[in-house]
């Protein structure tokens, strides 16, 4: 059996679906429904079981299931903006580290899911060594909480039992629940749809134009790749970037999705949030060359290409679910 946490959500549905593809269905599913449409994601997977992220470590510590082979611990509040700091200790960082420690005890492999936003406004840069990482300076509470977990691993030095993934910016089909916290690819593609023009923050400081603040977009069916040649390597362990290492501007990604809908691109520029100055990272980029080095296969999507299939191949149909 192999355990998802977040299976409903937007990653690990898309790993559920990975999984089925390879003729897995041995899967258990751990989330929180509640009365979004999140559920629409487990339309059409095949799983054992569903059980409530509430009810989870307890029937785990009473030995419910059995034969586990893994833990691909993908659940977490994934707000950016999330203000409730005791929320996040105890969603985000004693969670984790309580089934963390349950899969180590027993010898399951585990794997789990940090952010880029542990890299804060990247003036330490984007490396993934291990050297590096508790140099970084989160400028969230949620990317603190991921930051202290990443810490704790390298604290404990169970960088050789585990494995975490820094997500970088990560978009595609199954987000659609994530309401405000879905991708620009969303947004852009529904104010097209509406309006035929997309908006783009100004930037605020003088080194990035207008829209041409920098993020590694990947796309979702890249990092499930990703995730299933890690599970399947079991010799591979420690803390690694999850991106292109090519960063692209907001205009690139926007201009991407008006090429995809054969629409000419049009895009107003609106001045920031006041809550997002100050917290707003202008240029993100993974440093992949640890990952690669570790044998990884994965051929990461060119920006233009992972667009245009989610436009084509999910937003513009009926059923929009990978």
């Amino acid at each position: 059996m192999i355990i998802v946490t977040g299976g409903a959500g937007f990653i690990g549905s898309a790993f559920v679906a990975k999984l089925n593809e390879n003729n897995i269905n041995d899967i258990l599913i751990v989330d929180n429904l509640r009365s979004g449409e999140k559920w629409k994601n487990l339309v059409g997977k095949k799983y054992e079981e569903f059980v409530n992220k509430a009810d989870f470590l307890k029937f785990l510590e009473a030995n419910r299931w059995h034969n586990i082979e893994a833990i691909v611990h993908l659940g977490a509040s994934s707000s950016t903006t999330e203000k409730d700091a005791d929320y996040l200790m105890e969603n985000n960082i004693h969670y984790t580290l309580k089934l963390m420690d349950w899969a180590l005890k027993r010898n399951i492999r585990f794997i789990y899911a940090s952010s880029a936003a542990t890299y804060g406004n990247g003036s330490q840069g984007y490396s993934d060594n291990h050297k590096d990482i508790p140099n970084l300076r989160p400028l969230n509470m949620y990317g603190y909480s991921k930051q202290f977990v990443d810490e704790f691993v390298l604290a404990h030095d169970l960088q050789e039992r585990v494995v975490g993934l820094k997500f970088f910016n990560v978009f595609g089909p199954n987000e659609y629940h994530k309401e405000n916290q879905t991708s620009v690819v969303v947004k852009a593609f529904q104010q097209i749809k509406e309006t035929g023009k997309v908006k783009l923050f100004k930037s605020n400081i003088p080194e990035y134009k207008d829209g041409e603040q920098l993020r590694d977009f990947v796309y979702v069916k890249d990092v499930v790749d990703v995730i299933w040649w890690l599970l399947n390597s079991k010799d591979v362990n420690g803390i690694f970037n999850i991106g292109t290492g090519q960063a692209r501007t907001w205009v690139d990604l926007v201009s991407a999705t008006f090429k995809a809908l054969n629409v000419k691109t049009n895009i107003e520029f609106i001045d920031m949030p006041e809550h997002l100055k100050g917290k707003y990272q202008y240029f993100t980029q993974a440093e992949m060359g640890k990952l690669m080095r570790a044998g990884c296969p994965v051929t990461f999507s060119k920006l233009e290409d992972a667009v245009e299939d989610f436009v084509k191949n999910y937003l513009n149909k009926e059923n929009p679910y990978y």
